[in-house]
């Protein structure tokens, strides 16, 4: 059995899950509601307020899917009751970070500020404080589109290991590599 795969996932107070006889999980809770269409090999049961994933041989394809559904359906019950947040930092001298809604407007040291539209479904707040550097902060309740748009935004700067400026985590640790004068004379 996969170790993941096996767990039952708790639904918690105030979340609905109902699955279709498509093998469509709807869960709806405070935070939202979100839809995933499970595999028709798989089986996906709601017992006792818990949601049990099986599968239905140990072949390796039945086992990769297995561990894999039941992490989405998680995903998908925290995010629906709690929500999934992820902080940024804009590393870098003069580059600045600001929304105005949904629309995010970038200064990243390029000849032009990057404006980047954020779903709707994306909470997004802006900040700078003194000594730290500017921070982007997005909540969301759908951890795939909050990951999505993650990856969109550390894109337009990527973190550079030379002298470590661009967008990263708030907490990321980034290898730095030395400079050319570093390495000495041969």
């Amino acid at each position: 059995m996969s170790r993941i795969g096996k767990l039952p996932i708790p639904i918690p107070p105030k979340v609905e899950v109902h699955i279709a006889s498509d093998n469509t999980v709807t869960v709806k809770g405070p935070k939202g509601s979100l839809t995933r269409k499970i595999d028709p090999d798989i089986e996906v049961k709601v017992e006792d307020g818990k949601i049990l994933v099986r599968r239905p041989t140990d072949q390796k394809r039945h086992r990769a899917l297995h561990g894999l559904y039941r992490a989405l359906l998680n995903n998908m019950v925290k995010g629906v009751s709690e929500g999934f947040q992820k902080e940024m930092q804009i590393v870098g001298v003069g580059f600045r970070v600001e929304n105005t809604g949904n629309l995010v407007t970038f200064s990243l040291g390029y000849s032009h500020p990057i404006v980047f539209a954020v779903p709707p479904e994306v909470k997004v707040t802006t900040g700078m404080e003194k000594g730290a550097p500017p921070f982007i902060r997005l909540e969301c309740h759908d951890n795939e589109l909050l990951g999505q748009v993650c990856a969109k935004i550390r894109s337009f700067r990527k973190p550079e290991p030379y002298k470590g400026k661009g967008i990263m985590f708030k907490g990321e640790i980034i290898r730095r590599k030395p400079g050319k004068t570093a390495g000495g004379k041969k």
